[in-house]
C-alpha cells in the first residue's frame, strides 16, 4: 500500500506551500513517487520509506536544493516536503514528459532510436555530468535507471538526484549500481567521486551504442555461479576488455554476445579509441587514464556528423576516415542491406567534417569556435534547386551573410540568409569566424 494516498496534502519547508498528491507513480528501494501539484502546477513528489527518511539524507537535500541544478536536464530536488500525518519526508521536482524512455527500454528494444538519437543522448549525458563535476559534486550511481532519453531527439533527463553528493567529502553513502561501479569501489579501495563517474558514464555509453556491458565476454561465459566472489572478479579485481587490444582472452562468444560482435564493428575507429582506453588505461589507471566528459562530448558531436545513409535501404552508416584510408577510399557496404554504399558530399570544417545529406543542418557550433554544441538554430541546410530537383545546395538560414569561392576561384559576396549555394567540388565557404570546403 502507497505510503501517501491520492488526493492527500503535504507541505514544502521552504515556501510553505501546499502540495496535493494526485497519483502513484512507482517506487524504489529509498521510497515512493507520485505525481502531484503544488502552486497550480503538476510536479513529482517523492516520499522516503522511514528507514531511508534520515537526518543524514535530509541534510543533502537541503544542500542541493540550495545549490540548484546544472542545467534543466536534472530533475533537481527543489524543496523538502514534509506532513504532520505521515512519517518521514519527501522533495518535489519536476515530472518527467512521457516522451522520455529509461535507457532499459533501449535495451529491451522498446525504443528504437536512430544512431544519430543515439549520439545526440550520449552528447547531452557527457555535457551534463561535465556541468554537475563543474559544481564540485559527483554523481555516484550513474546507470540504467537513473537516465531517460527521447528515443525520436536524443534529448536526455537525468532522474534520482538525491544521491548526488560534494564530490571528495569521503561518505559512504550510496557506492553505485553493480556492473557500474569503477573497479576500484568494487575491491574496496574508493568511494564514488566524479573520477569514478567517467568510468560509470563510460559503461553507460557503451551500453548505449554497442547494447552489451564491456567487460562480460568469453571469461563471463565461463563462470556457472555469477555469485558475489564471481562478480567482485569479472568487474573488480581482474576485469578484461571483451576488445582489448592485447589480451583477446575475454572476446565476445558469438551465439551468445551477437550484440557486441555486430554493433562494434559498425562505429568509426576515433569511438571505438575512446571505449577501448576507458576500458584498458582507464582500469589501470583510475586516476589519470579515464576518458573526460569533455572527450566524450566531442567524439558524440562528431559522431552525429560523420552519420550517412544507404541508397538502397536507407540505413545509417559511418563515415570513417581510418577505414576509408585502408580500403582505398571505398566505404563497403551497407550492414543492412549489403549495397554498396555510397558517399554523399560532405564539407570539411577545421577538424570537423560533416556529411551533406538530403536533411543535413549546420549549427553554430559547426562556424564558430566559440559556440559549444549548440543546436538550437541551424545556420545552414541542405536543400533542393526549386526548379531542377537534380541539383542540391547548402541554403543560409542564419544571420550573417557567406563568402563563396568556387573551384575555379570565382567569388560571390552575396550569399545572404536566404539564398543557397550549389554543392560543387572545391567550393569554399567563408562563414565568418570559420571557412568550410566542399569534398565529394
Amino acid at each position: 500500500m502507497p505510503i501517501l494516498r491520492d488526493g492527500q496534502e503535504v507541505q514544502t519547508t521552504t515556501s510553505r506551500m501546499s502540495c496535493k498528491v494526485e497519483a502513484f507513480l512507482g517506487g524504489g528501494g529509498q521510497g515512493e513517487v507520485y505525481r502531484a501539484v503544488l502552486d497550480g502546477k503538476v510536479i513529482a513528489l517523492k516520499w522516503y520509506f522511514p528507514a531511508q527518511a534520515t537526518p543524514e539524507q535530509r541534510s543533502a537535500l537541503e544542500v542541493l536544493a540550495k545549490k540548484g541544478p546544472p542545467t534543466a536536464k536534472f530533475l533537481w530536488p527543489m524543496e523538502l516536503a514534509e506532513s504532520p500525518d505521515v512519517v518521514g519526508f519527501g522533495y518535489v521536482m519536476p515530472l518527467r514528459e512521457s516522451r522520455y524512455k529509461s535507457i532499459v527500454d533501449l535495451m529491451k528494444r522498446r525504443a528504437e532510436p536512430t544512431f544519430r538519437a543515439l549520439a545526440t543522448a550520449g552528447l547531452e549525458l557527457a555535457h551534463s555530468f561535465l556541468d554537475l563535476h563543474a559544481m564540485g559534486l559527483c554523481y555516484r550511481d550513474i546507470s540504467f535507471g537513473n537516465v531517460f532519453f527521447d528515443p525520436d531527439s536524443g534529448e536526455v533527463l537525468i532522474c534520482d538526484n538525491d544521491n548526488v553528493a560534494v564530490d571528495g567529502q569521503g561518505e559512504a553513502g550510496v557506492l553505485g549500481t553493480p556492473r557500474f561501479m569503477a573497479p576500484e569501489i568494487v575491491r574496496g579501495e574508493a568511494l564514488p567521486s566524479a573520477n569514478t563517474d567517467l568510468f560509470s558514464l563510460a559503461v553507460l555509453l557503451f551500453y548505449m551504442l554497442v547494447m552489451h556491458h564491456p567487460l562480460e565476454g568469453q571469461r563471463e561465459q565461463e563462470i556457472k555461479c555469477l555469485d558475489l566472489p564471481a562478480m567482485n572478479r569479472l568487474y573488480g579485481t581482474d576485469p578484461l576488455f571483451i576488445y582489448d587490444p592485447v589480451d583477446a582472452s575475454n572476446r565476445p562468444v558469438a551465439g551468445v554476445h551477437d550484440n557486441a560482435v555486430v554493433f562494434w564493428s559498425l562505429y568509426p575507429q576515433f569511438v571505438r579509441d575512446l571505449f577501448t582506453r576507458s576500458f584498458t588505461t582507464g582500469l589501470r589507471d583510475p586516476v589519470n587514464g579515464r576518458v573526460r566528459e569533455s572527450e566524450w562530448r566531442a567524439a558524440m558531436s562528431r559522431l552525429r556528423d560523420s552519420i550517412y545513409y544507404c541508397g538502397h535501404c536507407g540505413a545509417e552508416a559511418f563515415y570513417d576516415v581510418d577505414a576509408l584510408r585502408a580500403s582505398s577510399g571505398v566505404p563497403g557496404v551497407c550492414w543492412s542491406c549489403g549495397t554498396a554504399l555510397v558517399l554523399p558530399p560532405r564539407i570539411r570544417i577545421g577538424d570537423v567534417v560533416l556529411m551533406l545529406n538530403y536533411d543535413a543542418r549546420l549549427y553554430p557550433h559547426h562556424v564558430d569556435d566559440d559556440r559549444l554544441y549548440d543546436f538550437t538554430k541551424p545556420v545552414a541546410e541542405v536543400a533542393q534547386h526549386p526548379r531542377d530537383p537534380s541539383i542540391w545546395g547548402l541554403r543560409n538560414v542564419g544571420d550573417d551573410k557567406w563568402t563563396v569561392t568556387t573551384d575555379g576561384g570565382q567569388t560571390y559576396q552575396d550569399v545572404v540568409p536566404g539564398r543557397s549555394v550549389t554543392l560543387a567540388v572545391g567550393t569554399r565557404i567563408n562563414f565568418g569566424k570559420q571557412e568550410g570546403e566542399i569534398r565529394v
